[in-house]
């Protein structure tokens, strides 16, 4: 499938795709040649009343909320992709120690981060 927000050409042969972004400092087989920077995704979000609502009546009985689940996974979405396109706009074809961050800025309003080192790699050997 294409990638919908990587449309830059491939250094030195390799793109940038989801299987090139790792939390750990190296990606097995790489070798990183250059560090291009701090590259970052940042997305504020707030409850909507309908869903602070039910996300209150899915606390009385317990368990998963799903309606805060699916808030976080989109939030925590919306900022990998923008420290992804931040990565291309530096012309990386790696993004090593990717972390996430979240802060609440006030009551129902969550500040989510997505950070990491971009790089340039190529393949070992």
């Amino acid at each position: 499938m294409t990638d919908p927000y990587n449309t830059a050409a491939p250094l030195a042969g390799i793109a940038l795709t989801d299987t090139m972004i790792t939390t750990s400092q190296d990606l097995p087989g790489f070798r990183i040649v250059q560090s291009m920077g701090i590259v970052r995704g940042l997305i504020v979000r707030s409850r909507s009343i309908v869903g602070s609502f039910f996300g209150g009546l899915q606390t009385i009985f317990g368990g998963n909320i799903t309606i805060y689940t699916s808030l976080c996974e989109k939030a925590r979405g919306d900022a990998y992709r923008q420290m992804f396109t931040h990565a291309r706009q530096r012309n990386a074809n790696a993004i090593v120690g990717v972390r996430y961050d979240a802060t609440e800025l006030m009551p129902g309003l969550t500040e989510v981060l997505c950070y990491g080192t971009a790089v340039i790699v190529e393949r070992e050997g």
